[in-house]
């Protein structure tokens, strides 16, 4: 599959900022699933952009920007070929070794609630467990939409009525680590013929002769030809699109216009 992004990040200040540094996940890197074919990151101000990888083999992209700074506009473009691979993730940089995702953060702690939930699923192998808790977790939230992150974490959204893509995709990695099995987040694109305010969010599980295993939570599926994987993390925060500082008063206002869109079938 062919998949075009244009996500748009637009940042306006009440005061004039004297300095803006962030840290932007922004670009998907290969693997034998997905191949970026152009990818564009732009700013809309005079601003310096430093190319790297953080610890978890991400692509990162560093902003420094003198102010006054009124207003910034991130721009994301790009396209990516996508095949099918029944969730498994094969030729991503690994830096970590998997047993890494066995750690428990404060947004992945999971509760008594959430840890019972994952134990009433029962037995079974672990690929068998997984699939099984990533089913359950649909079932309880249907509707998860993209949403900003508001930093909540699992045990917190498992404890409420609704969710986001984002707070599912926790939930699994509490519960996953809870019943053994290394778990991590994961940030990027889904074309489902909507617009959205926010990256997607899933979830990897790193199963015994298999890898990384993606689970979506907000389907009951694993992700297939129409997602675009960018960063991963121990949580949300750690695979945040954009995380950095700001030195100057006022407030902020954050608006995303993101759209993902298929341009064609199978290369």
């Amino acid at each position: 599959m062919r998949i075009a992004i244009d996500h748009r990040t637009h940042y306006r200040f009440s005061e004039p900022q004297a300095r803006i540094v962030q840290m932007l996940r922004l670009t998907p890197c290969d693997t034998e699933a997905q191949t970026v074919v152009n990818w564009h990151i732009g700013v809309d101000i005079d601003a310096r952009l430093r190319n790297s990888f953080d610890g978890y083999g991400n692509a990162v992209t560093m902003l420094y920007a003198e102010g006054p700074i009124e207003a910034l506009d991130v721009t994301v473009t790009g396209e990516v070929l996508t095949l099918e691979a029944t969730g498994v993730v094969r030729g991503s940089a690994e830096p970590l070794h998997a047993m890494l995702f066995r750690r428990s953060t404060p947004r992945t702690q999971p509760s008594v609630l959430l840890a019972e939930f994952a134990d009433d699923l029962g037995g079974g192998d672990a690929i068998a467990r997984l699939h099984a808790l990533n089913t359950a977790l649909h079932v309880r939230f249907p509707c998860t939409p993209d949403r900003p992150d508001t930093g909540i974490s699992a045990a917190e959204a498992f404890a409420g009525k609704t969710a986001t893509s984002r707070d599912v995709a926790q939930m699994f990695i509490a519960a996953s680590r809870h019943i053994g099995a290394p778990a991590r987040y994961v940030s990027g694109y889904r074309n489902d013929g909507e617009a959205h305010s926010a990256p997607h969010a899933w979830a990897e599980a790193h199963v015994e002769g298999l890898g990384w295993v993606g689970f979506d939570p907000a389907t009951g599926l694993s992700p297939d030809e129409s997602y675009v994987r960018v960063a991963v993390g121990l949580d949300a925060t750690a695979a945040a699109s954009i995380a950095g500082t700001r030195v100057g008063q006022g407030e902020e206002e954050l608006d995303v216009d993101l759209h993902v869109d298929r341009l064609g079938g199978e290369e």
